[in-house]
């Protein structure tokens, strides 16, 4: 009888088998039993809460640092290419998550299309990109807290560790808990975002837009201060208006209707993020300035403050509450690093003690450990420019992986079930590999280091992968499950 946490591995008699280069076997029932999750926690509206609240703290803080990089136009051309990368990439991935509901999410798409070294491979950048992110977001949490001078704060380092503690803490709960406040504090930071708006719109004047001096760089323009290079520069930043909202589909084991839900909760969460995208890339320079926003680290109160000259209860108030779009954001996030560690960690991959889940059906080690090692990173790093780099760098090579793999089972999986069918199929998504091909090479025009130590960490995890856990992968956790059956089917064609 195998260990609740052991696969059995005696052999063929015993359900070991070796496929595309890894050696699966059966773990057994008590194994899957120790990891379930909470069954039609969400519907299509909390499930585009949660797309929005993924990105929401984008509008917030991190998108400005792209003007440094390539001036008002130069974002506005990035933003525009990012944002329709994302678009595309988005009704792939919906067309993906109604075929393979899986907790895996991209994961569980690319092991499909591209066996277990792909699967895995998409799944570390996927996981590098949400442990990162919650580092950054915190980061900025704390200048917005320094900002208002609350608690006499001058070292942001207690912010960081509360924020992880309070809301590691709620996931650890439960996810119908942690779902619902999320919505609630993401309404409320569509709330503030609607107010800048509408507060900025009287203050608005082209003019300011471009008021970046021209450098000698080639193409430079007022429109293009940094040339045609600061287009680049700044993709990583027009990303960041729409970094994560990849992740609905994770939420996958946990919808009502995941075939149905995952479609409609993904476009409409993408529906928002376009108008609020515009509104702040429009509003907040066009009000206060580029170069003054290009190095701020809470644009929005500083733009009023600016716009009204000075302090106003307007901005006051969209520094308090804009609190709650880096809240929402970070808070989700958590939940996102959590479910892809958890089917990584389920399916042999990573450890599996990770997957886990208590008696309220969470992952409490997959919500803990990543935490724990975002916290460290915040404290000890406290750059969100530097942070952003890293989680967009693993951000984008996942992008990569998941159109190819949405391309690859449009041809060889023709009659594969799909719910939904993205428009335009392998041409929409073919767009969004080309835009995410160019975003992994700007991170590294952008900020090599920062590249660099995403690479240097997804090549670790390649190394534990070959070396280790791809002798130990497990045949029914549903994500292998689906991509065996379809392999056995394919050898008997």
């Amino acid at each position: 009888m195998a260990d609740a946490d052991h696969t059995s591995s005696q052999g063929p008699a015993d359900g070991r088998v070796h496929v595309q280069g890894a050696d699966y076997s059966l773990a057994s029932d008590d194994y899957l039993r120790r990891r379930q999750l909470r069954k039609g926690a969400a519907g299509w509206v909390l499930l585009a809460g949660l797309g929005v609240a993924y990105v929401i703290s984008g509008d917030f803080a991190g998108w400005n640092f792209g003007l440094a990089e390539g001036g008002w136009g130069g974002l506005l051309i990035a933003t525009l290419l990012m944002g329709t990368m994302y678009l595309c990439m988005v009704f792939g991935l919906a067309e993906l998550a109604s075929a393979l509901p899986t907790a895996g999410a991209g994961y569980g798409f690319a092991r499909r299309a591209l066996g277990p070294l792909g699967g895995f491979a998409t799944g570390t950048a996927i996981l590098i990109e949400y442990a990162i992110a919650p580092a950054a977001i915190a980061v900025f949490i704390g200048g917005y807290v320094e900002a208002l001078g609350l608690f006499g704060i001058t070292n942001a380092w207690p912010v960081y560790l509360v924020c992880y503690l309070l809301f590691v803490g709620v996931h650890v709960w439960g996810v119908g808990e942690a779902l619902r406040l999320m919505f609630v504090i993401t309404g409320v930071a569509v709330v503030a975002l609607v107010v800048f708006a509408v507060g900025m719109a009287p203050r608005f004047e082209a003019a300011n837009l471009f008021d970046i001096a021209p450098t000698d760089a080639v193409g430079a323009s007022a429109f293009l201060p940094y040339g045609y290079a600061g287009i680049l520069g700044a993709f990583v930043f027009g990303i960041w208006f729409f970094l994560a909202v990849e992740g609905v589909p994770l939420a996958a084991e946990e919808a009502r209707e995941p075939k149905r839900d995952m479609p409609r909760g993904i476009i409409a969460a993408m529906s928002v993020l376009l108008v609020t995208a515009a509104l702040m890339l429009v509003l907040a320079p066009g009000g206060a300035g580029s170069a003054v926003l290009a190095e701020s680290g809470n644009p929005l109160p500083e733009a009023l403050r600016e716009a009204y000259g000075g302090d106003t209860l307007l901005a006051d108030f969209v520094n308090y509450v804009g609190l709650a779009g880096l809240v929402a954001s970070f808070f989700s996030i958590i939940y996102a690093y959590s479910r892809q560690l958890f089917a990584l960690s389920r399916a042999g991959y990573l450890p599996r003690f990770l997957s886990v889940t208590g008696r309220r059906r969470t992952p409490y080690a997959a919500l803990i450990v990543p935490g724990t090692i975002g916290f460290v990173l915040a404290a000890a790093v406290a750059n969100g420019d530097l942070l952003i780099n890293i989680a967009v760098f693993g951000a984008a090579v996942s992008y990569v992986l998941m159109m190819v793999a949405h391309i690859v089972l449009r041809r060889r999986e023709p009659d594969l079930p799909r719910p939904y069918r993205t428009p335009g199929g392998t041409v929409t998504t073919g767009i969004a590999l080309v835009l995410a091909v160019c975003a992994v090479v700007a991170t590294f025009f952008v900020d090599m280091v920062g590249a660099a130590i995403t690479a240097a960490i997804l090549l670790a995890f390649l190394a534990y992968f070959w070396f280790y856990s791809r002798h130990r992968l497990v045949a029914n956790a549903p994500e292998e499950e689906f991509a065996l059956i379809e392999e056995a089917e394919s050898e008997l064609k």
